[in-house]
C-alpha cells in the first residue's frame, strides 16, 4: 500500500514518491513526498499508528 496525497496541481490523489513521515508542532504526523506527474510537494496527514506501520514496513523514512 502505497502513501497517497492530494497533489493540487494535477487535481488528483497520487502516490507520494520517496515519502518522508514527519511530527508537525502540535504532534501529529504528515507524510511528505513528490508527485510524479508534476514534481510538487504532496502532504498526506496520517495517524500515529499508520505513521508507525509505514516506518516499519519500509515505505516511507523516519524525518523526526
Amino acid at each position: 500500500m502505497a502513501i497517497q496525497g492530494y497533489c493540487v496541481k494535477c487535481k488528483a490523489k497520487v502516490n507520494l514518491s520517496n515519502p518522508v513521515v514527519e511530527m508537525t508542532k502540535r504532534g501529529g504526523y504528515m507524510a511528505k513526498g513528490k508527485c510524479a506527474k508534476s514534481g510538487n510537494t504532496v502532504c498526506a496527514i496520517m495517524s500515529e499508528a499508520n505513521a508507525k506501520k509505514a516506518i516499519a514496513s519500509g515505505e516511507a523514512k523516519k524525518g523526526f
